[in-house]
């Protein structure tokens, strides 16, 4: 990340050699359009280009840091072309695993046959909570309309799935 935020257009490649799959499959699980999210791999590519020298590895690391740049673009785009009266139910989690599976070199098998054990394990609203912010990229904002229930509430119920989740992963 350090040879990208200099210029370094051979560390640039390796990156996205390294990366790309990965970021793509998070953006297609948002999108579920294969072209659209073509598209915005680009354009998080470009953003991770230009912004590379704000990566901070004590944040946290590299792939953490562009998986949350391609998260947030896969989600400004589902916000800039979403109806405002959207009433779709959380993602079919079937769905989530025939997605993930698009480049089935880059799949552990093992780790998606846990996350859908563990997802399956969640309280049915914590479950909801997770899928709609995660899965179909809502935000905590439009959760709370679309719950009728305070953004904080939101947050905290996201937090009680998400350690639920995690608690669930590192003991399977």
């Amino acid at each position: 990340m350090a040879l990208t935020a200099g210029g370094d257009r051979s560390a640039f490649q390796t990156l996205y050699e390294r990366c790309s799959a990965k970021l793509f499959g998070i953006i297609l699980r948002i999108l579920k359009n294969r072209q659209k999210s073509e598209d915005v791999l680009q354009d998080v590519f470009l953003k991770i280009w230009q912004k590379a020298g704000s990566y901070d590895p004590g944040q946290g690391r590299p792939i953490t840091w562009m998986a949350t740049i391609a998260r947030n673009r896969a989600i400004d785009i589902i916000r800039a072309t979403r109806p405002e009266t959207t009433v779709d139910e959380p993602g079919d989690e079937e769905e989530m695993f025939r997605l993930g599976a698009q480049d089935a070199e880059s799949v552990d098998v093992t780790e998606l046959e846990s996350l859908r054990f563990c997802l399956g394990e969640m309280k049915e609203d914590d479950r909801n909570y997770v899928l709609l912010a995660y899965y179909e990229g809502y935000s905590r904002e439009e959760l709370a309309e679309r719950f009728d229930a305070p953004v904080g509430t939101i947050k905290t119920r996201l937090r009680r799935g998400l350690i639920a989740l995690r608690t669930c992963l590192e003991a399977a």
